[in-house]
């Protein structure tokens, strides 16, 4: 029997922890080395509290943890502050090398990608959810507790219960418009969000070998919405040019190259299910409240009247992302009354958005261009929505009270049915705005 993708990389990792390893099966439970240890202003001040509170002195590996003040910064009030700060004062007692202060972060799940701190073959766990973006590089990455975070602090390890693998295969061709968000959105409100639960997400065919990286990202930064703990993609072509550009010299040496030949899943690999759709008709995808689940095109959602449009996040916060709303954008106002906020996922997509006029366009439009945080999408701060008022975000969840008031409203989409949307001030569909 072969292996799908996530068990190598898991068999590989647990090879490391526990020598002469040599089978892996789903339910298994396996203790693994990780490749980086990742906490953000929320998770990791719990973590560093449990590192200290153990007697432990050092950090296993002070190039392989990653502390990334993301979701309260800019520090919103003096509670956010204080927790920024015990993140900075760590970094600087472990001299730990990626700590990225603001001027310099950006959202966490795009930030690692872009400086090439994560790639093929990795097994990364983060004290956030949607660590598993990163599985659109071909990484096993997962979400954990900050308590697990606090334990691959000390020692690199981690325990992980082999989760089993379920296939999605994507034919045809997409249409104008749709892209990596419609694709998964469309896939969660196919099977629900619990359609994955305690699983891995393979993402393959046609369709998806032709996607764009930020695409990819978006596709595998959503697998928990359907509760799996990862969402993988095999690398190939479109990855190597991505992780060629963040000059990250260890995709240059051998080792890693070693570990990238068998990187894909074995013709007799064993999945649980298979799911295979033609989406060549598919049109915009929107999530309405309260489940990203609830699933609907964008033409049939017309009358939804809209008091908020966010365009960003670590779901759809790139570069690629920004050109698709500013090219509707350009030249438009967006609906008097309603609020557009942009936020770039990274200090660099920031300046590149600066540079191409894509902020110039925001900002005529009557819209706000915002530094790097994760506020508005956790309902943190930069966005907040009172009672009764709804929002049109790219953002990943929509759950009851996610971006403010419980008693709120908040629907998903892709930049584009986005940017439509906040020039008419309803959910709109591209080719009507």
């Amino acid at each position: 029997m072969g292996y799908t993708i996530a068990e190598k990389i898991m068999l590989a990792h647990a090879s490391m922890a526990h020598s002469g390893r040599k089978n892996i099966a789903p339910g298994e439970f396996i203790e693994a080395d990780v490749d980086l240890a990742l906490g953000n202003d929320i998770t990791a001040p719990i973590a560093i509290e449990e590192f200290k509170r153990s007697g432990a002195r050092e950090v296993f590996d002070r190039k392989k943890v990653v502390l990334v003040p993301d979701h309260f910064a800019p520090a919103k009030d003096l509670r956010s502050a204080n927790q920024c700060k015990i993140l900075a004062n760590f970094a600087k007692e472990q001299k730990i090398k990626n700590y990225f202060e603001v001027g310099c972060m950006g959202i966490e799940h795009a930030l690692l990608p872009e400086l090439g701190l994560v790639g093929p073959g990795d097994l990364v766990i983060g004290a956030d959810s949607h660590t598993c973006t990163y599985g659109a590089l071909g990484a096993y990455s997962t979400g954990v507790g900050s308590t697990d975070l606090a334990r691959a602090f000390i020692d690199g390890k981690c325990w992980f219960r082999i989760p089993p693998t379920v296939k999605f295969v994507y034919n045809g061709k997409l249409g104008k418009w749709v892209g990596g968000k419609d694709l998964i959105l469309y896939t969660i409100g196919k099977i629900g969000v619990d359609g994955a639960l305690y699983k891995v997400m393979e993402f393959s065919g046609p369709v998806i070998r032709k996607l764009s990286m930020d695409d990819r990202f978006s596709m595998s930064n959503m697998a928990i919405e359907a509760g799996a703990r990862a969402g993988l993609i095999e690398p190939d072509g479109i990855t190597l040019d991505y992780i060629k550009q963040t000059k990250n010299p260890r995709f240059k040496t051998q080792k890693f190259k070693s570990k990238l030949k068998n990187l894909r899943s074995d013709a007799d690999a064993h999945y649980e299910k298979i799911y295979a759709w033609d989406v060549s008709g598919l049109e915009p995808q929107v999530a309405c409240p309260h489940l990203p689940s609830n699933v609907k095109p964008a033409s049939e959602l017309s009358d939804i009247k809209l008091d908020q449009v966010v365009i960003g996040s670590c779901t759809n916060g790139r570069i690629s992302d920004l050109r698709i709303a500013a090219k509707i954008l350009k030249g438009r106002k967006i609906k008097p009354g309603l609020r557009l906020i942009v936020f770039p996922a990274t200090q660099k997509i920031y300046l590149e958005a600066v540079k191409e006029g894509l902020a110039e366009i925001f900002v005529r439009a009557g819209g706000v261009f915002s530094t790097p945080t994760c506020g508005p999408c956790l309902g943190g701060h930069m966005g907040i929505l009172a009672e009764g008022e709804a929002c049109l975000a790219t953002t990943n969840r929509n759950f009851i009270g996610r971006m403010g008031s419980p008693k709120s409203f908040v629907y998903l989409s892709g930049p584009a049915v986005a940017a439509a949307s906040a020039i008419i001030g309803r959910i709109t569909h591209p080719d009507n705005a």
